[in-house]
């Protein structure tokens, strides 16, 4: 009954707020004024529903936390079908065989959506490196997505090297800067290598801003040729679908490769970082060379998706990479949960496909981007799919009494 009559105040104080701009119009040229009590009505009792299903929402969150602090253990439905390993093959199948034939059965716009999603994909999942699993703050991914760019446009610019020549080399430059930038931020964690980093960031986009004798500075590279298949000439839906194929075999590569950095030596190492860095320099591992790693690592994956996105828009200017850009992959690896795979696709799902399909909605598209993050930093601060750490059975009996035997 208490949070009955707090919802109730909530919504006659949100009608009370909103009275002269909601219910009040003023008509200057028939010098009359319009009372639309209608909206104050749909107000009152809107306020009234989100109020109580918040605090419904606050108080079930609560006892979550209350029985996760007890030790208790509570596996849901999704839980135990994730532990399933034919279920998870067969959805894998089958979002694989959709992916395959979507292009088919869609627009060409459509497909660019689809493209500029796998693109996203592939660059969370390498910032996931980074951020999710070695637990640095890294503000400047944009600039190695820029790198990537760049190193095909200007090598094709200027020496002639085509789509496959500048693929592995984009990634290799952009891996060899991360490295270059590792050196000088060793010592430095989390809002400190942040500012580092954007700072890069910004370094970069203004350089590649201003030797316009080089990049062609605020025009921009045009022109930049999509890649061939075996000098069939492709109009530019076909060019789509081909470049759309080739992003999709690059972003299926990326889940495997990250997925078994994770379950690797080098992945461990890396998670031990993240935990504890004076631990893990005490334990024998090499600090400066895991930090180097996760770098090089990452940003290589931002610059292979650079070269792709150069040859999907043909034109590459620095107002493309800028710190909105390392914002949004940010918001993908942090949305979707820090060091999960499956919770960066799903993150570029939601900050890339959603906004595209609701542009019915485009005036208040930003209002609901911002109260779905406020919402998941309240109700789900580890990210949608939050990552899992993993377990371990032992013989002892007084630890099989304790916790079943798993540590």
């Amino acid at each position: 009954m208490n949070e009955l009559k707090k919802s109730i105040m909530v919504s006659l104080w949100f009608m009370f707020l909103t009275f002269p701009l909601m219910v009040i119009r003023v008509n200057t040229i028939e010098k009359t004024v319009i009372w639309r009590w209608e909206n104050m009505a749909l107000i009152g009792i809107g306020s009234f529903v989100l109020s109580f299903v918040w605090r419904w929402a606050i108080r079930r969150k609560e006892a979550g936390d209350a029985v996760a602090a007890s030790g208790e253990k509570k596996s849901g439905k999704l839980a135990e079908l994730a532990n399933n390993p034919a279920l998870t093959n067969s959805f894998r199948a089958f979002f694989l065989v959709v992916f395959l034939v979507t292009p088919w059965l869609v627009t060409t716009y459509q497909t660019n959506i689809l493209i500029s999603f796998l693109l996203y994909v592939v660059l969370g999942l390498g910032l996931n490196i980074i951020v999710g699993v070695a637990g640095l703050l890294f503000l400047g991914h944009a600039a190695f997505y820029a790198i990537g760019a760049y190193s095909y446009a200007l090598l094709n610019q200027y020496f002639g090297l085509g789509f496959w020549v500048a693929l592995p080399l984009g990634g290799v430059i952009a891996a060899l800067a991360g490295i270059a930038l590792a050196f000088p931020v060793l010592r430095l964690r989390g809002d400190y290598l942040a500012i580092v980093t954007l700072g890069f960031g910004e370094i970069v986009r203004l350089v590649l801003e201003n030797w316009s004798d080089l990049t062609g500075g605020p025009s921009g590279v045009s022109n930049i040729p999509r890649p061939g298949l075996f000098d069939v000439k492709l109009s530019v839906a076909d060019a789509n679908i081909y470049i759309y194929y080739i992003v999709l075999v690059l972003a299926i590569i990326t889940i495997i490769a990250v997925t078994r950095l994770k379950d690797s030596r080098i992945g461990r190492a890396l998670q031990a970082l993240r935990e504890d860095e004076i631990a893990c320099e005490a334990m024998g591992i090499d600090r400066v060379g895991v930090k180097v790693m996760a770098f090089g690592l990452g940003t290589a994956w931002a610059g292979f998706a650079g070269v792709i996105f150069a040859a999907k828009t043909t034109f590459i200017n620095p107002a493309s990479f800028t710190f909105f850009e390392s914002a949004i992959i940010l918001s993908i690896v942090v949305l979707g949960g820090m060091g999960s795979n499956l919770g960066v696709i799903l993150g570029s799902a939601f900050l890339v496909l959603l906004p595209e399909y609701l542009r019915a909605f485009s005036e208040y598209r930003m209002i609901l981007f911002a109260s779905a993050m406020v919402l998941m930093m309240v109700f789900r601060p580890q990210g949608l799919i939050p990552a899992k750490g993993r377990s371990y059975t032992v013989d002892d009996p007084e630890l099989n009494a304790a916790n079943g035997g798993r540590i």
